[in-house]
């Protein structure tokens, strides 16, 4: 999921539970509308959005990836501290969603049926705000 801030839902896409967060968000990337991504935008991601090929997918979009390399790194590089501690606001958003009962316990057995009411909560979040 990517969300402009705690309250604004950009774009989202369902995967599996099992599957890591990295491919899919070199997936997802990609779809950003051109008109948001400009140099002057920042991508904040979590530790496991720190590998080169989303780091160089977000750059070719033309994003600026905020993301703290992992210790293990043999050539780490430096990031926006201050901006980078606001990556919680997706967490955040993530919790307003699951005030839905029906999102938190995925009563849904299709994914076309979850993702559907997804989209309801988030029009129903912007509405009520």
């Amino acid at each position: 999921m990517i969300v402009a801030d705690e309250t604004t839902p950009v774009t989202f896409q369902l995967s599996p539970g099992s599957c890591h967060d990295d491919p899919q968000a070199r997936e997802l990337i990609p779809t950003l509308d051109d008109d948001l991504c400009n140099d002057n935008v920042s991508l904040l991601m979590d530790k496991a959005y720190e590998g080169d090929e989303v780091r160089s997918v977000a750059v070719s979009k033309g994003l600026e990836p905020v993301v703290p390399p992992k210790r293990n790194r043999k050539e780490p590089w430096e990031y926006d501290r201050e901006l980078y501690k606001r990556r919680n606001e997706v967490e955040r958003y993530f919790r307003r969603l699951k005030a839905y009962r029906r999102i938190f316990t995925r009563y849904d057995k299709l994914d076309m049926m979850y993702a559907s009411f997804v989209m309801f909560a988030m029009i129903c979040e912007i509405i009520c705000r």
